[in-house]
This record gives structure tokens, sequence and C-alpha cells, in this order.
């Protein structure tokens, strides 16, 4: 008889799973703490994610003396942005490749590239939203352009102390970083810089358009969630998940086919409360 102690294959596929649930939440909570996030939002039954757009018209201000100073209207409309789902994968390692390679590292090679990919859905879906953002500013160089997106928050953000973030292609900032000693850092598959030019943080990822600069302040950025750990879901699947539950993974064989299933589910959004506050700025020059 097996002592109960014994490690089989199955505890291995465990430990990867947990493995593979915990980098993909500590890196996004790398990212997350980089853009200043504060607000993580779990999605409640029925709930759709909604941006803010303000709009109005400032009077004049020019009342004659003992006149009622007349009003100037405002107002904010909400803009449903999409609803968030679930997002579903599954990969399968076949037996001839566990045989060629080994167990252990046909399957884990499988399974980070999986990773790489879901963390690329998640990037490309934000990126894509951040060009949604209805502000803009222009400057002939990057620095110039970076300088004016800071400019136009300090005026959106007034009545706050802003707290920026940049998203630049690698390839606008490269001549000033190759002469430049500046410090670095990687989160979520995605370089960063702190307090970069003295204008805030700045976040480079080849997904931005070169000759694009996406800036907003911290406190405007969102973190809306599924959470794959949840009761409701627990109830009917098994996924090993970290304690965020932000991405949850399961592992098991397939004797119909001989090959080791994997399915993750994710359904994690970042996104900007006001589009207002989402400054699209133009580099100018060739």
């Amino acid at each position: 008889m097996a002592d109960t102690n014994l490690i089989k294959t199955a505890d291995i596929a465990r430990v990867r799973e947990i493995e593979f649930a915990e980098t993909f939440g500590g890196t996004l909570s790398k990212l997350t703490e980089a853009l200043g996030v504060c607000r993580r939002i779990a999605k409640q039954s029925g709930a759709v994610i909604k941006a803010y757009r303000a709009s109005g018209t400032l009077d004049t201000g020019e009342v004659p003396e003992g006149d009622d100073i007349p009003l100037s209207k405002y107002k904010t409309e909400a803009v449903a942005i999409k609803e968030i789902t679930l997002k579903k994968w599954r990969l399968a390692t076949s037996a001839e490749a566990i045989i060629d390679r080994g167990y252990d590292a046909a399957v884990e090679a499988t399974t980070d590239e999986m990773l790489r990919d879901v963390q690329k859905s998640v990037r490309k879906s934000f990126f894509d939203f951040l060009a949604t953002g209805t502000s803009t500013a222009t400057g002939a160089t990057f620095q110039a352009a970076a300088a004016q997106a800071w400019g136009k928050l300090q005026t959106l953000f007034e009545d706050d102390e802003v707290g920026a973030v940049f998203f630049m292609n690698p390839l606008d900032v490269a001549d000033y970083l190759s002469t430049a000693n500046v410090p670095m850092a990687t989160a979520f598959g995605m370089t960063y810089i702190e307090n970069f030019l003295g204008l805030g943080t700045v976040i480079l990822n080849s997904t931005v358009p070169k000759g694009t600069i996406y800036a907003t302040a911290k406190k405007n950025i969102v973190l809306y969630y599924i959470p794959v750990n949840s009761a409701d879901i627990s109830e009917a699947f098994t996924f090993t998940t970290d304690e965020s539950g932000l991405i949850g993974i399961h592992e098991e064989p397939d004797y119909t086919n001989m090959t080791s299933q994997d399915t993750v589910v994710c359904g994690v959004e970042l996104f900007a409360e006001r589009l207002d506050g989402i400054v699209v700025s133009t580099i100018s020059a060739d």
C-alpha cells in the first residue's frame, strides 16, 4: 500500500495550477500598483461597465450689477462600455509530447505560453479602451506630446492632486532611453518607468500605436473583474485560483484522446471611469 504522503502526478499538477494562478495575480497586482489603481470592483449580477462623459456650457460671467447670476449648466452622462464576460480557454498536451519532453516540462511549456497570451488579451482590451478617450493634445516630440498631455490632465482634474500615468510605444522613446540612465521595471508583460521626466509613471508597450501617447489620472483607472473563486462558480466547477480570484485553472487527463487538458477562465477589465479624463496625445513630427 502506497504511503499517504507519496507525491503523485496529480499533486504535481495541483502545484503547477497554483503557480499559474499566482503568477497571473502577482504580475497583475504589480501592474495595478504601478498604475496606482486603488479600486477593484467585483462584478455583481446584472452589472454593466460604465464610463462617464461630462458636457456643458460655461456662462459668460458678465452680470450687470444687482442682477442674478445665471447658472452654468453641466451634466455627466453614463456611457455603457460593455458587459464584462467570463473568457474561457482550453489546451491539450498530447501523450507523445509528454513522452518526448517529460510530463512536467511539456505541460508547463504550454500553460506558460497560454498565460502570456491571456495577459496579452487583457492588455489589448485596455489599450483599445484608452483609444476611445475624448480629450486630445499634440506635441512635436514625444517629450512635448507627453508634456502637453500632462498639462491637459492638470486642467481636467484641476481640483485634485493628479498622479499621471502615460502609455507609449517603446519605439517613440527608444532614442531617449538609449542615452538616459533610467531605471525600468516590468509587470504583466509591460515595461514601466516611475516618475519619468518628472511627469508621472510611463508604461511602455508595443500595443500602443507608434506616434500616440495615452495619458490619464491614476485614480481614473478601475479594475473590474469576475471573481472565479466565487461560491456560485465553485458549486459547479473546480478551479485553482489565487486569493484574488482573478483567474482560474483546472487540469485533468482525457483518456479518450490521451491528452492532458487545461481549462483556464478569466474575466478582467481595466477601464477608465471618465472618458474625457483620457488624453490621446499625438506626436506630430515625422
